[in-house]
């Protein structure tokens, strides 16, 4: 998959002190199965280096202004901002990742200003501000965000659902073949969201007698849409329940109760999510429950990413 991300956590020398903010886990752990498309609005409007940049904020409309000279750089900024995001959409891309904070780049992370200097609260910079109008469905993050370690993991679970829905269309696909995708995604569905599921469970069903072509359109939107969510421990909970319930009838009072345990484990914020994850897994695998093994959310991402065995990964 490709994931355009900020020049600078590549490593690359363009900040407006001609350094960079490389960051480890987009550079070392997100590049194993990614390739990159970088960009830099200010670097290529403005040079490197440069003056830093301030938002200033009229209480109708955000301008970035020069620290420098004081001199209004809006229109410079917003034309080179068109460029970079006609650049980057060359390549059919999975995500974005934006550097926090940034006057160009921040996601609801930018500092703004009051014309007397006085502190407005936080925005998004103008370049992620106009990517959220081009790309409302595709997931998107800051690298300070992603320090948390529950966006970090609901970020990554939505880029490789992104992506599996990007690839089944690269393939010959018909009604059966999304039929499978729906059913191996169902438990991943409603940790995020049990209504949108539901709906995406009717659109599969075709009640309204689409097109192939149409019933799949409506199908990749509201599935976008739907891992766009972020799952949480009492959706998790509930997903995990109904996993177990799959193969209880075979279990003995001592597996249930280990079963039950370590859900409730979780719940209550003593272990990880892996572990009951695991557990529900060993028994699917010793009762050959096939419609468990096959589902998405026991793995959702390559498991050497081990986001799941962090405590604080749940919410």
């Amino acid at each position: 998959m490709h994931i355009a991300v900020s020049a600078c956590l590549l490593g690359e020398n363009v900040r407006f002190d001609g350094g960079h903010k490389r960051d480890e886990f987009v550079t070392k752990q997100i590049s194993k199965y990614a390739s990159f498309v970088s960009f830099c609005p200010e670097a290529l409007a403005f040079g490197i280096p440069r003056p830093s940049l301030r938002i200033i904020s009229d209480g109708e409309n955000e301008r970035i202004i020069s620290n420098k000279t004081g001199d209004d750089l809006t229109q410079a900024m917003i034309d080179v901002s068109k460029s970079e995001i006609d650049k980057i959409t060359q390549t059919p891309l999975t995500g974005i990742i934006f550097k926090s904070r940034s006057p160009s780049c921040g996601m609801m992370s930018a500092k703004k200003y009051l014309q007397n200097g006085f502190n407005d609260g936080k925005t998004d910079g103008i370049f992620m501000k106009m990517c959220r109008e081009r790309f409302p469905l595709l997931p998107m993050e800051e690298e300070g965000r992603l320090q948390d370690a529950w966006l970090r993991e609901n970020f990554m679970m939505q880029l490789f659902a992104y992506d599996s829905i990007e690839k089944l269309k690269e393939n010959s696909y018909d009604i059966k073949s999304l039929v499978k995708f729906h059913t191996q995604n169902k438990f991943l569905l409603q940790a995020k969201n049990e209504k949108l599921y539901r709906e995406l469970g009717n659109i599969v069903g075709n009640h309204e007698n689409l097109s192939f072509v149409e019933l799949f359109e409506a199908y990749e939107q509201k599935f976008k849409l739907a891992i766009s969510k972020k799952s949480t421990i009492k959706k998790n909970r509930n997903v995990l329940e109904h996993m177990a319930g799959f193969f209880k009838k075979n279990l003995s009072k001592v597996e249930k109760e280990v079963v039950h345990e370590h859900i409730q484990e979780y719940a209550d914020k003593l272990v990880p999510i892996i572990v009951p994850l695991s557990t529900i897994k060993l028994f699917a695998q010793k009762y050959n429950t096939t419609y468990l093994l096959e589902q998405v959310f026991l793995e959702p991402y390559p498991k050497e990413l081990a986001l799941r065995s962090d405590i604080d990964s749940s919410k």
